[in-house]
């Protein structure tokens, strides 16, 4: 525990120097631009297994319980509207790759944060259409995972809740609560899975394993806490109200913004973590350490 705190501490101060509330605005603008597309591609793909409406309405269900149901009925509508313009548009190869674009632009700038978190960057002769195309093609595969991810999760939830309503039946009452508990060390590993997938992918840094797992079960749970949190200032506070017609989307902003202070805090443990353990990091072929570099 007590390396622990020497570690939080450390990534705390680097954390507050690197502007972390610039960097999560920037990720929050390129994702209500890209939420419609993303959100199609993986309902495209989790529906082929529990159909579109069973998918929509567990992320409806998901982002009502985070910033409440009004700004879940955006998202719906969102959705709603870009299958219309699917279906005249985006039937063509043109609209397909305007669809793909749309979905990794918020990933790619994502990708972008986290470099300077990591303080990495990008070598000038790397740049150019081989590195747009390699940028695109990880944030895609990310985007793949989540799909992959959420079907798990949606597979797991749905047998966790009837095995739970068998338990109220024909089991004493404690054992609900230990299902409880289960349940939300599901979700808690799920999120972690996802959160490694993007320290590992999306930065221009190589890092182990055994770093990557420690930072990103450290996110996970600041998630989760942040979840319950958010969703009770949400629920109390009504930031939104002051906006009127365009309140849901500053909710929405709001909830990406504070997403992403978590897991540039996130990131920034793990890379602390592998610095106080000496543990294997350095960047990848097409990018070096910026001006602060690894262990400063």
């Amino acid at each position: 525990m007590r390396d622990f705190f020497k570690v939080l501490k450390r990534a705390v101060v680097e954390y507050i120097d690197d502007e972390p509330f610039d960097l999560s605005a920037i990720v929050a603008f390129y994702a209500i631009f890209s939420l419609p597309a993303l959100l199609i591609i993986v309902i495209s793909l989790v529906g082929y297994v529990f159909g579109h409406d069973a998918v929509e309405g567990e992320i409806e269900a998901q982002i009502s319980e985070a910033i409440g149901q009004e700004a879940a009925v955006q998202v719906q509508t969102m959705i709603a509207n870009a299958y219309e313009d699917e279906n005249t548009k985006l039937m063509t190869i043109i609209g397909i790759a305007v669809l793909l674009f749309g979905a990794t632009s918020v990933l790619v700038s994502l990708q972008r944060s986290l470099n300077r978190v990591w303080w990495v960057r990008t070598k000038k002769e790397s740049t150019g259409v081989k590195k747009i195309a390699r940028d695109r093609i990880a944030s895609f595969g990310i985007i793949l995972a989540i799909g992959f991810l959420l079907l798990i999760s949606l597979l797991v939830t749905a047998g966790l809740s009837a095995l739970g309503s068998w338990v109220r039946q024909a089991l004493p009452t404690s054992l609900y609560y230990f299902f409880y508990v289960l349940h939300f060390v599901v979700s808690l590993t799920f999120i972690a899975v996802l959160f490694s997938l993007l320290f590992k992918f999306l930065p221009d840094v190589r890092v182990q394993w055994k770093s990557l797992w420690k930072g990103a079960l450290f996110t996970s749970f600041l998630f989760m806490i942040g979840k319950f949190a958010m969703g009770i200032y949400f629920g109390n506070m009504d930031p939104a109200s002051s906006y009127g017609a365009a309140g849901s989307v500053i909710l929405i902003l709001l909830w990406v913004n504070y997403s992403c202070l978590i897991l540039f805090l996130g990131a920034k443990f793990t890379k602390k973590y592998a610095e106080y353990h000496h543990h294997y990091v350095e960047p990848k072929p097409h990018a070096e350490w910026s001006a602060h570099g690894f262990g400063a």
